[in-house]
């Protein structure tokens, strides 16, 4: 009896349609309490089919390594988050050197996520701010903000008082990246201090490309 039970979880897992899903979301398909589906999610663990992400998140082993993107939806499924900073300017070419961690953006209170498929770090701006992102045109299906907006954030958390993103690596701006665009955004900061600060930092990093390009 017990192996059918798993064999009926595997056939819920399939309903889903994607690698990366959640307890929530098999209890609700399944109609199994909570502690049936975690200890027959938990069996498979065991047989090396599926792979435990984060409590309550889970995916299946499959030939391809699950992207850390993969599991972004699943992680956060109460707040909407959308990747920024760095690891944005990395997607778009602009930072050439990966980062270590996911840095995602929300409203809600900063806080740090070590994972199976990642560490993710999600840092609060200000409510006015959050937009200028849109879907990845990738493999993965999740948020990210434009160049312009990612560097604009990253600017913006230099500001505060942990000093986050005080000193970039290397960048890379492509021909098509729009300075003005980024202005635009960062006139939208409701705090003083901080736009003026952001847009002071962005004439900085503005003249310098200019520089280079001359």
């Amino acid at each position: 009896m017990k192996t059918n039970k798993r064999q009926d979880i595997t056939l819920f897992i399939r309903e889903i349609g994607r690698p990366v899903f959640t307890t929530h979301e098999l209890t609700a398909i399944s109609g199994k309490s909570a502690s049936v589906v975690v200890q027959s999610l938990n069996h498979l663990v065991k047989q090396g089919l599926l792979m435990k992400i984060y409590r309550g998140v889970w995916a299946e082993q499959g030939p391809r390594a699950i992207s850390s993107f993969e599991v972004i939806s699943a992680l956060f499924p109460r707040q909407r988050v959308y990747v920024s900073f760095i690891t944005a300017l990395h997607l778009h070419g602009i930072v050439a050197q990966i980062p270590q961690v996911i840095t995602l953006a929300s409203t809600a209170h900063t806080s740090r996520l070590r994972t199976k498929a990642g560490v993710f770090s999600v840092h609060q701006i200000s409510p006015s701010l959050f937009n200028g992102f849109d879907w990845y045109r990738g493999e993965s299906n999740f948020l990210i903000a434009e160049p312009e907006k990612a560097l604009i954030d990253s600017l913006y958390l230099s500001s505060r008082k942990k000093k986050q993103f005080g000193s970039f690596p290397e960048l890379d701006f492509p021909p098509e990246f729009s300075f003005k665009k980024a202005a635009r955004w960062g006139k939208r900061i409701p705090e003083k201090k901080i736009r003026l600060f952001v847009l002071e930092k962005l004439k900085i990093i503005e003249a310098s490309v200019k520089n280079k390009r001359d």
